[in-house]
């Protein structure tokens, strides 16, 4: 088990003195506890080398699935499974047919070079299956699909057999195909791949970075908001906007697209928390919460449903907000007809943000909030959606410091504090567990030094006490 989960109990009890117990006042920008907590992805002394092509168990093919974050948990969990099934990994093959019909390959957003040569200890990866092989087989690849959240047990029974006859094997549709309870050491290599290896291509790295210059230009401090209010996204939820009759025969259209879809209770789900906010609602939760209309925020986002209008209700709370369309400007002319790159470089903003703010439970939230912990819990904040929906309902009834009051209660535990953190919740993209390392043991006698300090001195107490954590904090990148 992690040293993380070791001190779980002790690191929570900890928390509550740093924090003035239950009722804390919370920094909005940073944790005051991010300083006692580091990433750390390198495998133990018995992780073995990679074993070599000529030694491996055969090829393993990779048929990724829908958008660029869904692939990307594709792509981190084939590398586990190679290493696993002992084969050589081909480079994944990206999806062309979901509903973004994006032709990008994965040499199109990910450096090819950077991702085989972070890999070589681990798993050994190469582009294609050399000519020799596929000359010498006698029938095309075998091509299969796995349960998803398969077990180690499942890859060494079922696939392995057929590889080893076969030589050559493509698995399809992998996303989540692959448990999220693994040892220490493949949990650690999944962190290596999505936080090391895969590395976005030159352009969009620098295009990325660009954009958030010119953010730093204008505030020293923003706010990242993964907005996804997109049409697409709105059908699929099954949800109603306020939109009236117009919203409900046009998401209505939009939702037969996915003949398998289930009819639902519109209100139903607000209640149950599975409709995202509006951009007037999350203008709301951020002003709830103490962000000030001078606040610079960057909207993340695809077509928003009702464009500029629906836009402007979140503009209504912060008038300083950019997106990379407004900022980009002609460097965004050659991604436009490639989703999956429009994403990633929404993912490079949102990773160097200084808060980040997501609006659904989807792949790039999950993914970016992980990282986000892995890098030393950078503010993440997601809304409690089920308890906000039925205190929106009720704001004008109430006085606005009682409101105020209100969310920031509700939203206790959905702030990325490293205390959320628990082995088995969620998915281990959003919560990593197994690569987030904690200082050594705090003594008694020094939680009450903490306890007795105000919130703008706990963290100076804090460094004197963990000096190898807030001195150069070692966020491990290995």
């Amino acid at each position: 088990m992690s040293d993380f989960f070791l001190n779980a109990c002790w690191i929570l009890l900890i928390s509550g003195y740093l924090q003035g117990g239950s009722h804390y006042e919370i920094d909005i920008w940073k944790s005051y506890m991010a300083s006692f907590y580091y990433g750390c992805s390198n495998r133990s002394a018995n992780f073995g080398s990679a074993v070599p092509e000529n030694k491996s168990n055969g090829y393993l093919l990779i048929a990724t699935s829908g958008g660029l974050n869904q692939q990307r948990t594709g792509i981190t969990d084939a590398v586990v499974v190679a290493r696993i099934l002992n084969a050589t990994l081909v480079i994944p093959e990206l999806d062309h047919h979901s509903f973004w019909k994006d032709e990008s390959d994965f040499a199109n957003i990910f450096d090819v070079n950077w991702f085989i040569s972070s890999l070589a200890k681990d798993v050994v990866v190469v582009k294609r299956v050399p000519d020799k092989v596929m000359r010498s087989m006698e029938k095309p690849p075998y091509t299969m699909r796995v349960p998803r959240k398969s077990t180690p047990e499942y890859y060494l029974d079922q696939v392995l057999p057929i590889l080893l006859r076969r030589r050559v094997v493509q698995l399809t549709k992998f996303d989540y195909r692959l448990t999220n309870e693994l040892d220490d050491d493949l949990q650690k290599l999944r962190c290596h791949v999505n936080y090391h290896a895969l590395r976005f291509t030159k352009p969009i790295q620098t295009l990325g970075l660009n954009i958030v210059k010119k953010m730093r230009r204008m505030s020293s401090r923003f706010i990242s908001v993964h907005l996804r209010f997109e049409p697409d996204m709105l059908a699929f939820s099954g949800c109603y906007y306020g939109g009236g009759e117009k919203e409900r025969n046009e998401l209505s259209k939009i939702r037969q697209r996915w003949t398998t879809l289930p009819d639902l209770d519109e209100e139903g789900e607000r209640r149950r928390g599975k409709c995202p906010l509006t951009p007037y609602e999350v203008g709301l939760m951020l002003t709830a919460l103490g962000f000030g209309n001078e606040t610079h925020l960057y909207v993340a986002s695809g077509e928003i449903y009702g464009g500029e209008e629906t836009l402007q209700k979140l503009g209504n709370f912060f008038p300083n907000i950019y997106s990379k369309e407004t900022l980009a400007g002609e460097s965004l002319k050659p991604f436009l007809s490639f989703s999956s790159r429009l994403a990633a470089i929404d993912y490079v903003v949102c990773e160097e943000s200084d808060v980040f703010v997501t609006n659904n439970n989807g792949n790039m939230a999950k993914i970016l909030a992980g990282l986000r912990r892995f890098m030393g819990h950078k503010r993440t904040i997601r809304p409690n959606a089920k308890k906000l929906s039925s205190l929106f309902k009720a704001r004008n009834k109430m006085e606005w410091d009682v409101f105020a009051s209100k969310v920031m209660s509700c939203q206790r535990g959905f702030m990325g504090e490293p205390d959320e953190m628990r082995m088995g919740r969620g998915e281990f993209h959003e919560y990593p567990y197994s690569c987030i390392c904690q200082s050594p043991d705090i003594q008694p006698t020094e939680l009450g030094l903490l306890k007795q300090e105000g919130p703008q001195n706990r963290a100076t107490k804090g460094a004197k006490i963990f000096p190898q954590i807030t001195e150069g904090r070692r966020y491990s990148k290995l």
